[in-house]
């Protein structure tokens, strides 16, 4: 009689050798160096590079998506399980298909914190050391040091960091290393940190504008934090202080800022983030002699797409294994 069980042992071997089920990770706007990369992650998932032409066709299988959402892919896409963001800021996603949808969002909060941070202090410094005239002054080849006489030291100075996320938490420790005391508006329970002295819930928020010689915003754009800092908030502004602001134009009223620097209240301003973006030529804000305003780059640096690149790849190797994500968002509060 014909002895089935080598053949049987040999099939059983060979099963228990098959990868299990291979998940599908569409990955856009990174070059295919670095997807090769993010594939190393795990040989559980088959990460595949897709452009804006070949988008819509590889989203149809797709188990997950990095890069970018939309109402659209949403519904092309019937199997994504993940949405992963290459910003911190989700508002540009959080549209009612994804509300709606059993879709986990995650974000790259935290990886950005240290350029973001670098940028705010840049402009701060800019701003009370007066380099933005020695730049003019470089120009026109012009030594001028009596335009240096109304300098600002921070060594003392009180900080108010609203948003103390990834970002935030990073412009503490820088303001705190110049010796200012920073305090933090959060609506969440934030760790220990020694750079900050306390933190407050932002129904407090007013109560602490009054201390502060510069506030610093780093909150993202959610439904709670739109337009939290309003002309109310301007007004409460220690005269002579400064306002700098890294994160979204929505969180705070630009109308308010211009009257608060055309009086003479504010010191001086720094912008990264407008809303609209670009600020129309003809807006008041460009008038100011006392505002710096950069075009939205305090997240670009040489260190933070290697940052970017390892979370990809720890959350990658996270899903492939079904363990929690990274940088979870919560959909409702956009943050």
């Amino acid at each position: 009689m014909f002895n089935l069980k080598p053949l049987l042992l040999l099939g059983l071997a060979a099963a228990l050798s098959l990868p299990a089920q291979t998940k599908k990770v569409v990955v856009v706007g990174q070059s295919p160096a670095t997807v090769r990369e993010l594939q190393t992650a795990s040989d559980q998932v088959r990460v595949v590079h897709a452009t804006q032409e070949t988008l819509m066709k590889e989203i149809v299988d797709a188990d997950a998506i990095l890069g970018t959402i939309s109402p659209a892919l949403i519904k092309a896409g019937k199997n994504l399980k993940w949405v992963q963001t290459y910003s911190a800021g989700v508002e540009l996603y959080r549209s009612d298909e994804l509300l709606s949808s059993p879709i986990v969002l995650t974000n790259a909060k935290i990886i950005q914190g240290p350029n973001i941070a670098d940028h705010a202090m840049a402009l701060l410094l800019s701003l009370t050391r007066h380099m933005d005239h020695a730049v003019l002054g470089r120009a026109n080849q012009q030594w001028a040091p009596k335009t240096f006489s109304d300098v600002v030291e921070l060594s003392g100075k009180t900080g108010l960091v609203v948003g103390v996320g990834g970002i935030g938490t990073q412009i503490a420790v820088r303001a705190s290393a110049f010796g200012m005391k920073i305090i933090g508006v959060d609506p969440k329970d934030i760790p220990y940190i020694p750079a900050l002295s306390r933190v407050v819930g932002p129904e407090r928020l007013d109560s602490v504008i009054p201390e502060a010689d510069v506030v610093f915003i780093s909150a993202p754009d959610s439904p709670g934090s739109r337009g939290m800092f309003g002309q109310r908030q301007f007004d409460l502004m220690k005269k002579g202080s400064y306002f700098i602001a890294v994160s979204r134009g929505k969180v705070f009223n630009h109308q308010a800022l211009a009257q608060a620097l055309e009086s003479g209240k504010l010191k001086g301003a720094g912008l990264d983030a407008t809303d609209p973006e670009p600020l129309p030529r003809d807006h008041p804000l460009w008038k100011f002699p006392n505002i710096i305003i950069t075009p939205h780059i305090a997240a670009v640096s040489d260190n933070v797409q290697t940052r970017r690149v390892a979370l990809l790849k720890e959350n990658i190797r996270r899903f492939a294994n079904g363990e929690r994500l990274l940088n979870q968002v919560d959909k409702d509060k956009g943050y």
